[in-house]
């Protein structure tokens, strides 16, 4: 006769640990398909009807030993408020990278299939958020560029005049031209950026000549088949839809072009999505730059002069990088601490060179 062996503390307290987490994880998906339809809400409450399985699991486990329930972990407890209030593509990126910290690939007491959902449910998550990443990149990228260009370059800038010896106005003088310079300079420039990339997109579809000339073509004569081939058709696959369009367009000319009678992929996409708008981008690079770009003259504004005036702008400077950083970090599913620690890295390296370069400046007479 089998006997259900006594689990021990740790084994009850580690159990109830993970229960707890699942339930928080199930409850996460269920808030995050609550703000979504269609295929992503369905694609959500099967991730939560995965959890339930496992939570079924650490039930059957702990057995009388549930207890009272205990409390998820810190992450878990923050996703679930995140995913109540927004439910946005920075939750979807959180909970894809709480997923790749897979718990039960070292764990004994998780069966094998458990393990393996947590890596598939990565995948999941990682799709579900690649969409919202698509459909942000544009304006998002030229907001984070504008952010840490303004950030890095101002507090380079304050730094190597204030590094020459030059009096607290003509700091600020400088800091506040170079605010404007680049944000003017960010802001146009992204604006011909994105302009020139939908330019490049919509040089790629098919013209409207060319879909008014397909019904005067030969029937039999005709170079139809060619267009398919050159957006990557077969050549069989190409003759042959040729053949049908040209039959279908000649049975009955009074119509419209028949579906595919001029092939739209692979150019066939949403600017919007794919480089976004060119306005949109531009006001937000040039707002993110001047918003970056004014932190490091905070500490000037404020009457601080001389060195505390560059240790308050370099802290502060350096805490809008951290932030910047992570943010980035956690949307593109790498490690927050180490994108944020880059940037600041990268930050206080460009301005540590400016400073040096005002003090040989300064020393030269030449500032």
């Amino acid at each position: 006769m089998n006997t259900i062996r006594e689990p021990s503390p740790e084994e009850v307290r580690r159990w109830r640990q993970y229960l707890a987490d699942e339930r928080a994880e199930g409850q996460v998906y269920r808030d995050l398909a609550s703000r979504r339809d269609g295929e992503e809400r369905e694609i959500l409450l099967g991730l939560a009807e995965a959890e339930k399985r496992h939570e079924s699991h650490w039930l059957e486990l702990l057995g009388d030993h549930v207890g009272r329930p205990a409390s998820p972990s810190m992450r878990n407890r923050l996703l679930g408020l995140l995913a109540r209030r927004f439910g946005s593509v920075f939750v979807l990126a959180m909970a894809q990278n709480a997923e790749a910290r897979n718990p039960y690939t070292d764990e004994e007491d998780a069966t094998a299939e458990m393990a393996a959902d947590e890596a598939i449910h990565e995948e999941v998550l990682r799709g579900l958020a690649a969409r919202s990443r698509a459909q942000m990149s544009g304006n998002f990228r030229a907001a984070v560029f504008g952010a840490n260009d303004g950030l890095v370059s101002n507090l380079a800038l304050v730094m190597g005049m204030a590094a020459t010896g030059v009096g607290t106005s003509v700091v600020i003088a400088a800091g506040v031209a170079g605010l404007l310079a680049g944000a003017m300079s960010m802001g146009a420039g992204e604006y011909i950026s994105v302009r020139s990339a939908r330019e490049l997109l919509a040089a790629s579809h098919p013209s409207e000549q060319a879909r008014a000339a397909v019904p005067q073509l030969d029937i039999e004569e005709n170079e139809l088949y060619l267009v398919y081939r050159s957006r990557g058709m077969d050549p069989l696959e190409a003759v042959a839809r040729a053949q049908r369009v040209m039959h279908a367009v000649k049975k009955s000319p009074e119509l419209a072009l028949p579906p595919g009678a001029m092939p739209d992929a692979p150019a066939d996409v949403d600017p919007d999505e794919v480089v976004g708008n060119g306005w949109h981008a531009a006001i937000s690079s040039f707002c993110f730059f001047a918003s970056g770009a004014v932190i490091p003259l905070i500490p000037f504004f404020f009457g601080l002069t001389g060195l505390a005036a560059l240790a308050v702008a370099a802290v502060l400077v350096g805490m809008a990088l951290m932030t910047t950083g992570a943010i980035a970090g956690v949307l593109s599913g790498s490690p927050a601490l180490l994108r944020g620690l880059r940037q600041l890295a990268i930050g206080y390296g460009a301005a540590a060179v400016t400073y040096l370069l005002g003090l040989l400046f300064g020393a030269a007479g030449i500032g």
